[in-house]
């Protein structure tokens, strides 16, 4: 009987119980999965299983990390009684043959398994070693199987880690001397693959209770295995200050809650782990869990328990870890500041007064302390210069910004307004309704480039509005009114049908908010695959862009001349437009402001817009039509949908609402109405 390759599906059931029951006969070695993560492995398409007469006798179960190129290989596994038969390399070039856009792939396996001999016969080879968090402290060997793409990406990959605060149940799981009922959830933190993508952190609470334990040999023990974390110590006048917040939203959203002592000592991990700048809280404690909506919209920390981490791990460092998007498709590149290197920087930013170079580093330096996990982000031009340095970290739902400074270089402008819309969109990506940047002398090009974004002063610093919402007049008010009085400042009054330049300014002071009741047009824009990788780098470029294309805010686009109802300003969507039959590769794949529609000869357009575009002058002429004149459309501040709309799926959400619109339409620009709009961006943009 022959040996298959299965790619599993979630529907092939009976395929992942057969996986799981392979892998429990060997979680001494492969470590502990629960069957939810076979399931997950299912879904994401990291799951391919070796069959042979109906039977699983050998499977990989591997990550295909969203931002990341690399495959992350968790378990090998072949039946003993099979091994010999060349299986294991079987289901390596299976996954290579599946993804071979894909880097190459990553494992790690402890040392004293003296595997060695194994990994190189299937062509990996030795890629450093980590000290694993079993009790034993065990060496994990990392190993890479590259797929033979060019050297020069190799670089650019990193596995960011996802900085998870533990309570002291996760803690004592972890480290603790006797086992509790379902410790193992939380032990499947401690997998060898998971060793360089999560690191556990820990806030005073934990060493309170620590304190409290009777047992003086238990005490003790975690007492010394607290060195192996991340400790925390956020200041107390900002955790009282958010406990007192969290306490009072508790008390109302849940009824007949009791405010006893184990009440408030889950409030206060949510407090430390907010004014501490994380995001993500490990509990296996029902009483926390079951405060995870206030957390979150008091505090923006998402209280999960073990198993949510091992399963998604990918989704959830994105709260935490963050790279510009746009940028990372030029040669600029971001990095964190390494520990040591404050010194260096001080040559290339730009400091007066109080804020000579020496307390320009110290402040720098402070950064790099336990109290609060500020992000410190240098970026960084194609030779290597320094050009940009911001810091950061979040507050509840604040995203504070206390370091913003752009060095000497010609882009300085443009990448100035970048971070500004870079900030922003990290901190709409946290879940914050606030930027507030406080250093005393951020750039000059940032501060005069801040109002457009909608910055204002407020307490010696620059404030910006986030309003995720797209929605009424009514809607965006009732949100932004709420933040602006939180903010003890004026709120703007909306009306139902403002003028298009109104909205436009508006939304972009407010951004992301979108006001659908408004005169503000929208129009869907067919675009060809080739353009759309070179405006937006979507689908990604394996070539760098030019950097004054890819860290500008403003591009171009040309198409014939002949309107279609086009104004301005107005919104855009932006449709891929080629595909096969039936519809697959035909996608919306994000949104745009239009700024400027202009009509000319394809040299007057060229030549006023070359700085801006990608198409060459031959191909601004091809887009004339017959009157020899073409169109340029000037846009801005380019949102990609983190979920692209296919095209049965926007056919189904007009058709679902009544809404007038047919495929045929897509055949060039069109208008559609706001309610098309406000649907196809929420669907772009939905988690679940």
């Amino acid at each position: 009987m022959a040996i298959e390759l299965v790619s599993v599906s979630p529907a092939q059931e009976e395929l992942i119980v057969k996986a799981i029951a392979l892998g429990d006969r060997y979680t001494k070695t492969l470590g502990l999965l629960t069957p939810p993560a076979y399931e997950k492995a299912a879904e994401d398409g990291g799951l391919l299983v070796a069959v042979e007469a109906g039977e699983v006798i050998g499977y990989a179960l591997f990550g295909l990390p969203k931002r990341s190129a690399r495959i992350r290989l968790a378990h090998l596994c072949v039946a003993e009684e099979e091994r010999g038969r060349g299986i294991a390399g079987r289901l390596v070039e299976g996954i290579k043959k599946r993804y071979p856009q894909r880097l190459g792939i990553k494992a790690k396996c402890r040392r004293d398994y003296d595997l060695s001999g194994m990994w190189r016969s299937l062509g990996f080879v030795p890629d450093g070693e980590v000290r694993g968090r079993g009790r034993d402290g065990e060496i994990l060997d990392g190993w890479w199987l590259d797929l033979g793409h060019p050297d020069l990406f190799t670089e650019m990959e990193s596995d960011a880690l996802l900085v998870v605060t533990v309570d002291h149940g996760v803690f004592a799981d972890l480290r603790g001397l006797t086992d509790a009922t379902g410790a193992e959830e939380s032990r499947a933190l401690e997998a060898g693959w998971m060793a360089d993508l999560v690191e556990f952190a820990y806030t005073p609470q934990l060493v309170h209770q620590i304190r409290d334990i009777i047992d003086m040999a238990e005490r003790q023990h975690q007492q010394a295995a607290l060195t192996g974390l991340h400790k925390l110590s956020p200041g107390s006048a900002a955790v009282e200050e958010r406990t007192r917040k969290l306490v009072q939203a508790a008390t109302q959203a849940i009824p007949g809650l009791s405010t006893d002592a184990a009440f408030l000592r889950s409030v206060r991990y949510v407090a430390e782990t907010s004014c501490a700048g994380l995001q993500v809280l490990a509990t296996r404690d029902p009483l926390l869990s079951s405060l995870t909506d206030v957390a979150w919209e008091v505090a923006r920390v998402r209280i999960v328990s073990p198993s949510t981490v091992t399963l998604h791990v990918d989704e959830l460092r994105q709260a935490q870890v963050y790279r510009p998007a746009d940028l990372m498709g030029t040669e600029f590149r971001s990095a964190e500041v390494a520990a040591g290197a404050e010194d260096e920087l001080v040559a290339f930013f730009e400091q007066s007064g109080d804020d000579d170079g020496t307390a320009f580093a110290e402040r720098l330096r402070s950064l790099n302390e336990g109290a609060i996990a500020w992000r410190r982000e240098l970026l960084r031009d194609g030779q290597g210069r320094p050009v940009a340095l911001y810091t950061w970290s979040l507050d509840g739902r604040t995203l504070v910004v206390p370091v913003l400074r752009t060095a000497g270089h010609p882009l300085q402008e443009t990448l100035a307004r970048q971070l500004l819309f870079l900030l922003k969109r990290l901190g709409r990506d946290c879940g914050a309704e606030i930027v507030r940047i406080s250093d005393p002398h951020s750039s000059e090009a940032a501060r005069s480039a801040a109002g457009d974004d909608g910055f204002f002063e407020h307490d010696g610093g620059l404030v910006a509005l986030l309003v995720n919402v797209c929605g009424t007049a009514a809607e965006v008010e009732a949100v932004a009114g709420g933040l602006a009085r939180e903010l003890a400042v004026d709120a703007t009054v909306l009306d139902v049908g403002m003028p298009a330049e109104v909205t436009a300014v508006l939304e972009r002071a407010w951004w992301p908010a979108k006001v659908i009741d408004s005169e503000l047009p929208s129009f869907m824009v067919p675009i060809k695959p080739r353009w759309s990788t070179e405006l937006f780098n979507v689908p990604a470029m394996l070539i760098a862009r030019s950097d004054a294309l890819g860290i500008s805010r403003e591009h171009v686009y040309y198409r014939s001349s002949q309107r279609r109802g086009e104004s301005v300003p107005a919104r855009l969507l932006w449709y891929v437009s080629d595909g096969n039959s039936t519809g697959e590769g035909q996608m919306v794949v994000g949104s745009s402001r239009l700024d400027e529609a202009l009509i000319g000869t394809p040299d007057t357009l060229f030549s006023k817009f070359e700085h801006l575009g990608v198409y060459g002058r031959a191909e601004v002429e091809k887009a004339a039509d017959a009157s020899g004149h073409a169109m340029a459309l000037r846009f801005s501040d380019t949102e990609i949908f983190p979920k692209p709309v296919t095209l049965r799926r926007l056919t189904s959400l007009a058709r679902d609402r009544g809404l007038p619109w047919s495929p045929g339409s897509l055949i060039s620009l069109s208008k559609i109405s706001s309610e098309l709009f406000q649907a196809v961006y929420q669907e772009g943009h939905r988690t679940t």
